[in-house]
């Protein structure tokens, strides 16, 4: 059933297509999180371990909201791994190859945080301006803090 929310069904239609595209984002980063936390090893491990459960769970949380949107604006929220690899930007770890060191599993993360970030500034400008959706617009503005902070954190545990 239609949602009657003061959106146009084009809006609607595009909105639904880029939270998709973002759904698909988060749920390859909440992977990629949960291998690095699941593969960490390192003198660091047991704060890394926390901080990656810590994010992953948050993640997870993200998901939800965001496929929450899509269906509250009338769409469907996509719900499979290959509707997810389809749409998605992130790249997995090779699996046919050793993992990276924990530096460079945080500094793979982080840069997938700040691309997300960029990727829902863009967004965000269309979302608010062209379309007035006051829902997603809030919505993503509390993405983007929440990456925002994520890829903080990542930062500060990496060595200069």
């Amino acid at each position: 059933m239609r949602a009657d929310i003061g959106l146009e069904d084009d809006a609607v239609a595009e909105t639904a297509k880029m939270l998709n595209q973002v759904l698909s984002d988060e749920f390859l980063l909440y992977t990629k999180t949960l291998c690095c936390h699941w593969n960490i090893q390192g003198a660091d491990f047991r704060s890394l371990h926390l901080l990656l459960e810590d994010q992953y769970t948050s993640l997870s949380e993200m998901i939800d909201t965001i496929a929450e949107r899509v269906r509250a604006i009338g769409e469907r929220s996509l719900g499979s791994l290959a509707g997810f690899h389809e749409h998605t930007r992130i790249k997995e770890f090779a699996e046919h190859r050793p993992l990276p060191d924990a530096q460079q599993m945080l500094s793979n993360l982080k840069d997938d945080h700040e691309a997300i970030v960029k990727e829902l500034r863009l967004q965000h400008v269309n979302i608010a301006d062209r379309q007035h959706d006051v829902g997603t617009t809030s919505l993503i503005e509390d993405l983007i803090l929440k990456h925002e902070k994520m890829a903080w954190f990542l930062r500060a545990q990496l060595n200069d």
